[in-house]
């Protein structure tokens, strides 16, 4: 085991899911967001940076 702290990122929702594909709402939804102006830390992974990628055009990404 790693004694390293886990690197973490902060994701927050700054657009809205209404009007956009189904797949865009349930990726936002997997990332713990489902309305806009709600933040959360996730682990920094390449699964959580690809779906951050998807709907990259509705979140703002800070390390």
């Amino acid at each position: 085991m790693s004694d390293q702290p886990k690197k973490t990122v902060k994701v927050t929702q700054l657009g809205s899911p209404i009007g956009r594909k189904p797949g865009q709402r349930e990726t936002l939804i997997g990332l713990g967001l489902n309305k806009r102006h709600r933040t959360r830390e996730l682990e920094d992974t390449p699964a959580v940076r690809g779906m951050i990628r998807k709907v990259a055009h509705l979140v703002r990404v800070e390390d």
